[in-house]
């Protein structure tokens, strides 16, 4: 017998949708379903604010730079509040690629005005391809502090390059592995948590942290989809969802053989992959 539920917001199903994050919405609901936990799914699209009392767990994906100038002055002015309202409070969220980018404060492109942001995290994102001086950085932002190296604009290779590959992260005593694809750089504010830190790949902008949290807030580059090869990281969404819902997460251990398998072969590949290059590199 089902006794709890919890509700997921899908924000822009159909624009956010470039890494397969259609998969990261199945493995939540499906380890849900595995529990015995019932799951609402809500698509919100243009105009639909995020309402907190209701909102469990809240996805938002990936996109190209014409998706992010489409969604970006929805998502700040009318699911903004919700949104940062309900990450106070505790509920979940995973924010991918370009997703992430626009929960932080702005996001500046390399041509045109800037892009705002909800605000979730206190980070913001700079795409390579302005000329020196022409970036804003922290300061431009009421009540920020100015941090150094922020409004840094990265060097010409790192402009002409766009990341791409493998990305291998330590998550406390969790190692998550997935792909990482942007031009974009982003960069943590004064009070910001990363997700964690790289140990091969690039993240936010090769400082050596991956992502950013925020409570039970995450935002990533992790993409693939990343929680059907770490399902620890789904199960921290789920538990925060749970626990803030109903008080406590009760959340039963699943036996989880081919996601551990699965991600545990996409981390041996990962080694093998670099082994072999730095050896290519000393030959």
């Amino acid at each position: 017998m089902v006794t709890r539920k919890l509700t997921l917001c899908c924000l822009y199903p159909g624009i956010l949708s470039a890494s397969g994050d259609r998969g990261n919405l199945a493995a939540i609901v499906h380890r849900c379903g595995w529990r015995g936990i019932a799951t609402e799914v809500r698509e919100l699209r243009h105009g639909d604010p995020v309402r907190p009392d209701e909102a469990d767990i809240i996805l938002i994906g990936d996109g190209e730079d014409m998706h992010r100038r489409l969604i970006a002055q929805d998502l700040a002015d009318v699911k903004g509040p919700g949104l940062r309202e309900a990450a106070g409070q505790g509920a979940a969220v995973l924010a991918v690629g370009a997703g992430y980018q626009l929960l932080g404060r702005f996001y500046q492109p390399a041509r045109g005005a800037e892009l705002p942001g909800a605000g979730v995290f206190d980070a913001w994102t700079i795409e390579p391809g302005l000329g020196p001086g022409a970036v804003p950085g922290p300061e431009t932002v009421a009540g920020a502090e100015a941090v150094p190296g922020a409004g840094a604009v990265p060097d010409a290779a790192a402009a002409a390059d766009r990341v791409t590959g493998d990305l291998l992260i330590r998550w406390g005593a969790q190692l998550l592995v997935g792909f990482e694809g942007h031009t974009a750089r982003t960069y943590l504010g004064p009070t910001a948590e990363p997700l964690g830190q790289v140990v091969m790949g690039v993240g936010n902008n090769g400082d050596g942290r991956e992502g950013a949290l925020a409570g039970a807030a995450v935002g990533t580059y992790l993409r693939g989809p990343c929680l059907p090869w770490n399902p620890a990281l789904a199960d921290f969404l789920i538990g925060a969802a749970l626990s803030r819902r109903y008080g406590e997460a009760g959340l039963e251990p699943l036996p989880d053989d081919l996601e551990r398998a699965a991600h545990d072969i996409a981390v041996r590949r990962i080694h093998v992959a670099d082994a072999a290059a730095l050896a290519d590199a000393q030959a």
